[in-house]
Formats: structure tokens, C-alpha cells, sequence
């Protein structure tokens, strides 16, 4: 079985969105035993976005159901975008799927840059109208730098959990088994995953 870490080193160098909390870690020593003090966003590194994310009163991160993040998910190649992902870019490529994870030219990529791939308004409206549960991208988020936060409250308002800055740079396009579990942070808009993709079937 074929096994993909699609998750981005939590380091001090991460991708940062512009605004976010810096992630930082100092190592305490007491002479016996070491700890390691962090700083971190909900949103740092490979994370999820809860629907309280952008809308009031939404599920935090505890109350997601777990089936959500585990089971069948399919990668879409979409590397040949340069900016903005639309409707004829996903079209008879959804039947079937519940979660889609979206490999864009910004998978590996180690610094932030504003013009990564998002989704247009009517990818997201497309998206919600196929069923899909949870949405994730290798690009810093879902939707584009000078945004209006209409493609977030679109997807959330929906229920879709949404997954940002996955590192899809080794996964070919295709059906996977995903899991892409949070922490357990209560009344949370977002956590950190650890994310990984499995054949979806076992290989003799």
C-alpha cells in the first residue's frame, strides 16, 4: 500500500498567509526532560477551516463529525491554472466524490505568493451543488488574496469543511483514502491536521 504525507512541515519558516500568527517554538529544559513551548494560529500550516471560521454560529472544530475527514477523497490535477479555478475546470470530474483535494502549481512551493490558484464564486457554488463535504487545496486558501470571503462563507454557510495548504506535489491525480484529523480544540474556528492519502485499495 502507498502511503502520502500530504502535510506540510509546522516549522518556523512556514508558508504564512499575511496576517497570520507567525508559528514559533522554544525548548525548555529543566535538566531531566525537555518541552517545547509554541506559539500557533488555528490556521498555521497544513490546517483545516471550520465553518465558525466565517459563520456565526457554525460547527467549531470539535463538533466535526470525524466521518467527514476520513474515507474516500479525489485528487484533481489542476496544476495547468495559473490563477483562478472555474466551473469548466472541474466539470464531470466531481460524480462520486465527497471530499475532492485540488493539486495546483503551488504544491511544494516555501513561500507565499498572491497570486496562488483559488476558486471563482462559481466553482464553490458548483461544488456545494455536487454534495461535496469537505473541499481541500495545496494554495494558502480556497479562495484568492484580494477576496471578498464570499467563496469561504459559501462553502462553511454549506457545511464543507474546507482544507488549506496540503502538499499534493507527490500525489497523481486519482481516487485516494484520506484521513486529516485535527486537534480537539473546543469551541475552535480551525486547527492544524495531520493529513495523509492511502491507496484505496491494498496492493498484493
Amino acid at each position: 500500500m502507498t502511503v502520502y504525507d500530504i502535510t506540510r512541515d509546522l516549522s518556523g519558516d512556514a508558508v504564512l498567509y499575511p496576517g497570520d500568527v507567525r508559528p514559533r517554538f522554544r525548548e525548555i529544559d529543566n535538566g531531566q526532560y525537555r518541552v517545547t513551548e509554541m506559539t500557533l494560529g488555528s490556521h498555521t500550516g497544513t490546517h483545516l477551516d471550520a465553518p465558525s471560521h466565517y459563520i456565526k454560529g457554525g460547527l467549531t472544530v470539535d463538533e466535526i463529525p470525524l466521518a467527514v475527514l476520513m474515507g474516500g477523497a479525489r485528487v484533481l490535477d489542476c496544476s495547468d491554472v495559473r490563477e483562478i479555478i472555474e466551473p469548466g475546470h472541474l466539470a464531470g470530474r466531481l460524480d462520486g466524490a465527497k471530499t475532492i483535494l485540488v493539486k495546483t502549481w503551488f504544491s511544494g512551493r516555501r513561500e507565499f505568493d498572491p497570486g496562488y490558484p483559488s476558486l471563482s464564486p462559481a466553482s464553490a457554488e458548483m461544488i456545494v451543488e455536487a454534495g461535496i463535504t469537505c473541499i481541500g487545496t495545496d494554495a494558502p486558501s480556497i479562495e484568492s488574496f484580494n477576496c471578498d470571503g464570499s467563496v469561504h462563507r459559501r462553502l462553511l454557510g454549506s457545511g464543507t469543511v474546507v482544507l488549506e495548504l496540503l502538499d499534493l506535489s507527490a500525489v497523481p491525480e486519482g481516487d485516494y483514502l484520506m484521513t486529516a484529523l485535527p486537534m480537539r480544540l473546543k469551541g475552535i474556528d480551525g486547527s492544524p491536521v495531520r493529513a495523509i492519502l492511502s491507496d484505496t485499495e491494498e496492493k498484493p
